[in-house]
């Protein structure tokens, strides 16, 4: 079991023949990822040889969906083509894009999240400005390093990508069903609570690991989802807690004022729905441990 990606997903990736959709492509395969296409409509009706797989290149979204009954899409198209590239997949109605690309105007973010669901919400999109997501063992889409963890029972949502990867390796003797990074910008698709409803749902996941950071209170509603519907152990780490108020930090553009926003604040929220939240990535990890230990 896994929450949005498996071994049966098909893959696609838009902008495969860039230079960094061709490294992280080659990537993906060496995960075990099945790919069955790229899109870039000036080289549409080619192939890409990675490694002696070779993957065709289509010239819609549509087309490659219809040729290999693709239900994933991987994006890495730069940020001033990003908006149009994500409402291609939207309108050919993917199941799944998850749009990895860093620095989208907010803008162009807010018009295809309200196109997405607009259009009714048939196709989930993860990110923008995410590491994307991984189900060990049986699919990689994104950028996450395959080989630092294993499969296992415990489910990972964070909005930073540097701390999904702290905690995989952290916990990697463990292993995770399926860690999902859905990114630190103003305006993103899935969201945590997304996440938490899936992993409570995956009868394979017996624990929760939630990665906020500063800013915004994504985090704080995470916990009255979690006080509400979760009944899965959930562990919580919220980065920033040493971060000057009144500053726009890093790339969530996380604005702290008063105790709106803070680390402190979500760790409070946080633990009135019953999360155990470490000061470290590192404690946060002893706690799922220990959880799990029993």
């Amino acid at each position: 079991m896994a929450i949005f990606l498996n071994k049966d997903s098909k893959v696609i990736v838009q902008g495969m023949t860039g230079a960094t959709g061709m490294k992280h492509t080659r990537l993906m395969l060496g995960d075990g990822t099945n790919i069955v296409g790229g899109v870039n409509p000036r080289k549409a009706g080619t192939k890409v040889d990675f490694d002696g797989t070779e993957v065709p290149v289509f010239g819609t979204v549509a087309e490659a969906m219809k040729e290999t009954g693709a239900n994933v899409s991987v994006l890495f198209v730069p940020p001033a083509f990003a908006k149009a590239a994500v409402v291609e997949a939207i309108d050919a109605e993917i199941p799944l894009a998850v749009v990895i690309t860093e620095g989208i105007a907010v803008h162009d973010s807010a018009a295809f999240y309200a196109y997405a669901v607009e259009k009714g919400n048939k196709t989930r999109l993860i990110g923008p400005n995410c590491p994307g997501l991984i189900t060990p063992g049986q699919s990689n889409a994104g950028i996450i390093p395959g080989d630092i963890t294993k499969p296992g029972r415990i489910g990972l949502v964070s909005k930073s990508g540097t701390l999904t990867y702290q905690m995989m390796y952290e916990l990697r003797d463990l292993g995770f069903s399926s860690c999902v990074g859905i990114g630190g910008d103003p305006v993103i698709g899935t969201t945590h609570i997304d996440a938490l409803a899936a992993f409570e749902a995956d009868p394979e996941t017996d624990l929760i690991v939630m990665i906020g950071e500063i800013g915004g209170d994504a985090e704080e509603r995470a916990a009255d989802f979690i006080k509400a519907n979760v009944t899965k152990p959930v562990v919580g780490y919220v980065a920033g807690f040493t971060a000057p108020e009144g500053k726009t930090m890093g790339h969530a553009g996380a604005i702290v004022s008063g105790s709106s926003g803070t680390a402190q604040a979500k760790k409070e929220a946080l633990e009135a729905a019953g999360v155990k939240v470490g000061k470290t990535p590192t404690e946060t990890a002893k706690l799922a441990r220990a959880i799990l230990a029993g």
